[in-house]
């Protein structure tokens, strides 16, 4: 019985605050700000990462683009070893 009676208000409650917040968070008022957060926030990390690339270049170690790069390589070689393995288990 408590716990029903619990349950209903929390339900009423969500119900109020989602539509509250749905309201505010379609607001212009709150999009553009974030929007304009979010553009500046991404455009920090690009320069962050080519910073960062460029160190490790200095460095002379591989960067986040290097190694994606020879991972996508290795990734071809297996699947070619494994095609080639399959070849020889059918022949």
């Amino acid at each position: 019985m408590v716990w029903d009676m619990w349950k209903k208000g929390f339900d009423a409650w969500e119900q109020t605050t989602a539509r509250y917040l749905e309201g505010v968070l379609k607001s212009p008022l709150v999009l553009q700000p974030a929007g304009t957060l979010l553009t500046a926030a991404m455009k920090t990390k690009a320069t962050a990462d080519r910073a960062m690339a460029t160190w490790w270049g200095l460095w002379g170690l591989p960067t986040k683009r290097d190694q994606e790069r020879a991972l996508h390589t290795l990734n071809q070689l297996e699947s070619r070893l494994i095609d080639l393995e399959e070849r020889i288990g059918d022949a």
